[in-house]
């Protein structure tokens, strides 16, 4: 079951290669959002990577934190990000449901997708931009890496029992409904005080972790019952730009 579980959050939230899941159930599908944090570490290991041969290089700050967003973002095909521009041209497009989902499923990007996605990857790059000022290079690297994996987090609040998908088809149908409220409550006072403690170790006050982590809860939780009341629950594209969002929210909360 575990082998399936890391296989489809692998294979879901990044570009590495896997092969699929021998079978797909709620049970591995939830245990496959509480390993997202740790299967987005690649990625968060590509980001630091990048951050630490932009000091290296002598690049700006500016410029490798650019750099750095973009390597997150190709190494998951933009999926979150699409997810993001969907929600927003979702959210924009009508007060129906249907035609609201039909508008996100069309694959086409509007201007509240532009806008989103501008204003979203725009604030973590100022916010990777201002760590790698502030902080001591090596440090800023490693901190930021781990915004990234603290930022998966955002999917068991999304796929919690109670929350319902938005259609019986997608990929929010797979996740919906498998993760339980005390496990998901558990990882995220554990990624609260991881977060917390690499603030410190990084040069920050304890509780600068802290607030990125509980400002990025409070903006899922806003933005998974906005998908409710509007959607009719959660689609695939409401847990990638809920991920968007609170990488965005962690970032701005530790710079």
């Amino acid at each position: 079951m575990l082998r399936d579980a890391w296989r489809l959050a692998l294979g879901t939230l990044t570009a590495v290669p896997v092969r699929p899941p021998s079978r797909v159930d709620r049970r591995r599908a939830g245990a496959a959002m509480m390993l997202a944090p740790v299967a987005a570490m690649p990625l968060g290991l590509v980001m630091t990577g990048i951050i630490l041969a932009g000091h290296w290089l002598g690049l700006s700050a500016l410029v490798t934190a650019m750099l750095a967003i973009g390597g997150a973002i190709l190494g998951n095909r933009a999926f979150h990000l699409d997810g993001l521009a969907d929600v927003a041209d979702g959210l924009a497009a009508s007060n129906d449901r249907e035609r609201s989902l039909a508008v996100m499923k069309s694959g086409s990007c509007g201007p509240a997708g532009v806008l989103a996605l501008l204003l979203v990857v725009g604030l973590q790059v100022a916010a990777v931009t201002a760590l790698i000022d502030s902080l001591p290079w090596w440090r800023a690297a490693v901190l930021a890496g781990a915004g990234l994996c603290a930022a998966r987090l955002a999917l068991v609040l999304g796929a919690l029992r109670g929350v319902p998908a938005a259609r019986s088809d997608g990929l929010g149908s797979t996740f919906a409904r498998s993760v339980a409220p005390a496990a998901a409550g558990a990882l995220w006072l554990l990624g609260v005080a991881l977060l917390g403690g690499l603030g410190w170790w990084a040069g920050l006050p304890w509780w600068r972790g802290v607030l990125a982590a509980a400002v990025a809860a409070a903006l899922v939780v806003v933005l998974v019952a906005r998908a409710v009341r509007r959607f009719g629950g959660v689609t695939g594209d409401a847990l990638g730009a809920s991920i968007e969002v609170a990488f965005a929210a962690i970032l701005v909360g530790l710079s």
